[in-house]
């Protein structure tokens, strides 16, 4: 399975985006919501930078052990997105503001600035697909075209 988010808009305190698998053509999933762009990594507060990484189920953890009794029928493991450049613990998961992130993806049925809704619900819809999908290998491409806003709030 091929991912790709689409980022689309930098505020302040976060970044909106859409995702898609592009697997066999392009199909809409969900809203994503991330940390914001910084130049400089803040830990907890800074997106991923684009690229296109692994993703692979992480069986242990905290998160691991709540979504496994709060989504009994669906858990696997949590989807972890591997190997990003100074970045550790990257997952896919439930929540709605950028104070939910910590530089993960978070994911959404509804959107507005800064916030995702009804993320339950697209997490019980997304994660079935990617979750089957790992075992034969999975991968998520971030790509950011919210570039000239990034700049607009960097000042430059």
């Amino acid at each position: 399975m091929r991912l790709e988010v689409i980022r689309f808009s930098s505020q302040e305190s976060s970044t909106r985006g859409l995702l898609f698998d592009v697997t066999n053509g392009r199909k809409f999933l969900c809203y994503t919501l991330e940390d914001e762009y910084r130049e400089e990594k803040v830990m907890h507060k800074t997106r991923i930078p684009p690229g296109t990484y692994k993703l692979k189920l992480r069986t242990y953890g905290g998160f691991h052990g709540r979504y496994k009794d709060r989504f009994a029928d669906i858990h696997k493991g949590m989807i972890e997105v591997m190997d990003v450049p100074n970045f550790t613990h990257i997952l896919v998961h439930c929540g709605n503001t950028d104070e939910d992130t910590s530089g993960c993806l978070l994911l959404g049925s509804s959107q507005r600035s800064g916030f995702v809704g009804r993320s339950t619900a697209a997490y019980k819809n997304v994660y079935p697909l990617i979750a089957e999908a790992i075992a034969g290998g999975a991968e998520i491409k971030y790509i950011d075209f919210d570039e000239e806003e990034d700049k607009r709030h960097q000042g430059r």
